[in-house]
């Protein structure tokens, strides 16, 4: 299929030395926000790119600051809710922008955020955004994007002595994945996407129409009274994450403002992730100051299925994320639980105030009903429950406040309320506080808290940024939390205490660095056999970070970071650690080529000690892999643009461990001491 997928594009296109146009680089906070996601999701991948094709959409056709409105400022996730109001009231007073610097002239913009904006935004004469149909149709562009990945050194159930057992991978080692996308600016889009994962079979067996996971969708906005439409898969994105939030949302980190979610409520889903969508269709209309969002959803998800003598089917005992249907077991997990759901939103705008309205239903086909744990006594069970909540935002003057409050349908609560003060030009402070009730439970969710999803937590939130200077910057916060129930392998209410402080200096455009200090203290069961009880017991984690970028010269930068971190330090479980790494980007200006490679040193003590670090990797695909143990390294990723319509990419990246014999468990486990991945994708863009 790849193979055939490359005949076609170099046999219909003529090489030229043009490029493609690159997406612009995640920033330093880009960066550490994902690392920060992937920590507390556990290690989970990032499958949603939706984040990093909206950044080069942008990059692409930039937001016209003379005709954007508060919506679509929002999407950039670089503005806090103040500096989108005032960008607007300047434009009102004032007339239209001229120039990009004279954002200078905005309150409460700098000109660090006035840089991180200048890729994505353009000034020119106000035009309409409506175009017809047939325009919409025919004006845009398609793309196809190709990508298979592969680990190299073959995994226990891909061994033949494994295939005579029942336990297995039946399917082939690659992992593959499609995408054809058509895009009209901001205002029509549609695709398709097909995602095979490595052992998952491919055009046979229980994969007879191939790919394991299929995806489609339409999407439109302003057309007319209709502000925006979703056909097939979507997100949805109410008030601050407590009843409804699948879209990336940003957690505690450098950027202190973030504490607030504000997106779009319908959004387009064209992502690999197998979960955290619905499929069916939406709609927002807009009147005036009213806007008005429902949706209908109806899905198959995977479950755990257990018998139960109450129930002629049987109970899921747990919805099952992790998207993969290799083993017999995954296999009849997929899709047992089918999954209606329904809700919408009402809003009223009226100057700086907006208050909304949330509600949404779901009903399972089978009940849901987990292990009988003490951690489990408030989890979601049942065939039916529902989320409702109030939220608002208000502006006044320099200070912005937020919030939301909702109820569960057995009228368990859960609020959330914050305001972010622009004290003066060179100085932000943003406070959240939250009171989430133990037995407050819901799906698809991502509010600002300091577990996954917002339940049984009370805590308060308070981040303060600095810019004492034009090349300094200083960013820190204190987190305090106490989770009022027991919690999975925490057998006791605990409290929690995180803090961190950041330094960043930018002397110019060609050289930054940060240094960052980061302790949290956090209970957890005690592993001492020798006690008759499971004593809960605070433990310490410090980290302290080094972080350098330096442009050499228009071609070449470098970067480089050294991390340490301490676990537990004088306790029974004390454990450290130590991150290094080295960076060289290279991005010729005349040329249709661009290359990034690392080498990489770890070495930590145990799990409790692990450290995380993103990598560049080929387009739309982010990489935060978890590093723990001792070992090395390094990958090369490279990108050629054939012409300016196909585009190539390669991935090279190799772990090297110096104490280990085998990497992995089970059927994932690997005989030796490496472990190799190779990544290949191209991307074509149609007329």
């Amino acid at each position: 299929m790849l193979v055939f997928f490359i005949t076609l594009m170099f046999g219909s296109t003529q090489i030229t030395f043009a490029q493609l146009p690159e997406p612009v680089p995640l920033s330093t906070v880009g960066e550490q926000q994902l690392e920060a996601i992937t920590e507390a999701s556990e290690d989970a991948e990032i499958e949603d790119d939706a984040f990093l094709q909206a950044m080069r959409q942008f990059a692409k056709n930039p937001i016209n600051l003379n005709t954007a409105d508060g919506e679509q400022l929002k999407e950039l996730l670089i503005l806090t809710p103040l500096q989108i109001e005032r960008i607007i009231s300047y434009r009102r007073l004032l007339g239209d922008f001229i120039h990009l610097y004279e954002l200078q002239a905005v309150p409460g913009l700098d000109l660090a955020t006035i840089e991180k904006l200048r890729p994505y935004i353009t000034v020119s004469l106000a035009q309409p955004l409506m175009a017809s149909v047939r325009e919409r149709m025919k004006n845009g562009r398609s793309t196809l994007l190709v990508r298979v990945a592969q680990v190299v050194e073959e995994q226990q159930g891909f061994l033949p002595q494994a295939r005579r057992s029942s336990n297995h991978y039946p399917g082939s080692r690659q992992r593959m994945y499609f995408r054809h996308k058509y895009q009209f600016k901001n205002l029509l889009q549609y695709g398709v996407l097909g995602e095979k994962d490595a052992g998952e079979q491919f055009f046979k067996g229980v994969q007879k129409m191939g790919f394991d996971f299929y995806s489609a969708h339409l999407f439109a906005r302003s057309l007319g009274l209709i502000k925006s439409l979703a056909i097939g898969d979507f997100t949805v994105n109410f008030g601050q994450g407590l009843t409804q939030w699948q879209s990336l949302a940003f957690r505690k980190g450098a950027e202190i403002t973030s504490v607030k979610r504000q997106l779009q409520g319908l959004r387009p889903y064209n992502s690999a992730g197998e979960n955290n969508f619905h499929r069916g269709a939406g709609v927002t209309i807009q009147a005036g100051s009213l806007e008005a969002t429902v949706f209908v959803s109806l899905k198959k998800v995977d479950g755990n299925l257990v018998p139960d003598t109450l129930f002629e089917n049987g109970v899921i005992s747990s919805l099952q994320t992790s998207g993969l249907h290799r083993t017999a077991a995954e296999i009849a997990d997929k899709r047992s639980q089918g999954q209606f759901s329904t809700g919408g939103n009402i809003s009223y705008t009226v100057q700086n105030l907006k208050l909304g309205v949330n509600a949404i239903h779901y009903r399972f086909s089978e009940p849901i009903k987990k292990a009988p744990e003490l951690y489990n006594l408030y989890a979601l069970s049942g065939r039916d429950f529902g989320n409702y909540s109030v939220d608002y935002s208000y502006s006044f003057k320099n200070l912005h406040f937020f919030g939301e409050a909702a109820v569960t349908g057995k009228f368990h609560s859960a609020i959330v309320n914050g305001v972010i003060i622009s004290l003066d030009a060179k100085t932000d402070l943003s406070i959240l506080h939250r009171s989430i009730s133990k037995a407050y439970q819901s799906l698809y969710t991502n509010a600002f808290t300091e577990n996954s999803y917002p339940t049984n937590e009370k805590g308060i939130f308070a981040g303060l940024t600095l810019r004492p200077a034009n090349a300094w910057r200083l960013d820190g916060y204190v987190d305090i939390y106490k989770f009022p129930w027991v919690k999975f392998l925490v057998d006791a209410p605990s409290t929690g205490v995180d803090a961190m402080l950041q330094l960043n200096y930018k002397r110019s455009k060609r050289f930054e660095m940060y240094l960052r200090y980061r302790g949290e203290t956090k209970a957890k069961n005690s592993r001492d056999e020798s006690l008759n009880t499971t004593p809960v017991i605070a433990k310490c984690r410090q980290n302290l970070r080094v972080h350098a970028n330096y442009k050499l010269n228009p071609a070449i930068t470098v970067r480089g970071r050294l991390e340490l971190i301490s676990f537990d330090k004088k306790g029974p479980d004390e454990a450290s650690g130590l991150l290094v790494y080295a960076d060289a980007l290279v991005k010729p200006m005349t040329k249709p080529f661009a290359a990034s490679l690392r080498l990489q040193y770890f070495g930590t003590d145990s799990y409790n000690s692990r450290l995380y670090a993103y990598e560049n990797d080929v387009l739309y695909s982010s990489a935060v892999p978890v590093f723990y143990d001792k070992g090395l390294r390094y990958y090369l990723n490279f990108n050629y643009d054939v012409s300016k319509k196909l585009g190539l990419w390669f991935r090279w990246a190799q772990t090297r461990y110096f104490n280990k014999t085998s990497i992995g468990s089970g059927l994932d486990e690997i005989s030796g001491s490496h472990k190799t991945e190779i990544k290949l994708q191209l991307m074509y863009e149609f007329d």
